[in-house]
């Protein structure tokens, strides 16, 4: 039963839908993107049940024992969805912005899940620049803070075009004053610094170990594990259908084992 229901649901996601991500795939085009929602809590706000967190602004977030994963919600949510992202991929931002992304952020809210980020930072060897890593520091930075979630959140709402190599430390600095709380002399130097270089470049090689013999590169970004299933490229449109994905992800915590054993 959960077979025949996911499968018609991505059969839905897909139709239409030619995002494969950076790494392996196009840009979506200026047309299909629309105008920037403000990213954040209120983004995402809503009328929360006793025993749900209050906002995005209040999940949890720790590092990972393995050093390179930033896990966000409820550590026993019942689904684990593990993204693997670049900050300069616009396939992300359209993930991150417009796509399946806010539904996931509701779902941690809810705590019926936790979201696991693995950040990659290929694109600035692919494209020329340091943005992605000097994202990738401040993002690290920002969990020192207790505001990762909210500053990925903004990093992603203004994001630069990917040629321009944008996240530059005054940029990154900018945005950071868009989350109440997160600068101050801590942050501000980590960046000025890249105090966490050493965690942006073990992450990317996490990266690049998801991909396995397959994709030694790395899996390409936007690329989702959930409850430790990956999603297949040819699948990866179910990502970027909002209703689809919050549908999925539902039925996923009805019946986590069913979903391990039953995708793909």
């Amino acid at each position: 039963m959960m077979r025949r229901g996911f499968a018609a649901a991505v059969a839905v996601a897909v139709m239409g839908l030619s995002a494969t991500g950076c790494g392996g795939g196009q840009k979506p085009s200026d047309d299909a993107k629309g105008d920037r929602p403000k990213a954040g809590a209120k983004a995402d706000a809503e009328i929360v049940a006793d025993g749900d967190y209050a906002g995005p602004e209040d999940l949890p977030e720790r590092l990972a024992a393995d050093g390179t994963t930033i896990v966000v919600g409820d550590p026993d949510a019942p689904v684990a969805v593990r993204l693997y992202e670049d900050p300069r991929c616009p396939v992300c931002e359209e993930f991150e912005v417009r796509g399946g992304a806010p539904e996931l952020r509701r779902a941690a809210v809810r705590r019926e899940a936790r979201i696991e980020y693995v950040l990659a930072s290929f694109l600035d060897d692919r494209v020329g620049g340091s943005g992605s890593k000097k994202a990738v520091n401040a993002l690290r930075a920002a969990l020192d803070a207790g505001k990762f979630a909210e500053y990925h959140d903004v990093l992603y709402a203004h994001q630069p075009e990917e040629s321009v190599d944008g996240f530059t430390d005054a940029y990154l600095l900018k945005l950071a004053g868009r989350v109440e709380g997160l600068r101050g002399p801590a942050f501000d130097s980590a960046v000025k610094t890249m105090k966490y270089r050493s965690f942006v470049t073990a992450a990317e090689k996490a990266y690049e170990r998801a991909g396995g013999a397959e994709e030694p590169g790395g899996p390409g970004t936007p690329t989702a594990d959930i409850n430790g299933v990956r999603i297949p490229a040819e699948y990866n449109g179910v990502l970027f259908d909002p209703e689809v994905f919050g549908t999925l992800l539902t039925r996923i915590r009805k019946d986590p084992e069913g979903w391990k054993e039953s995708a793909f």
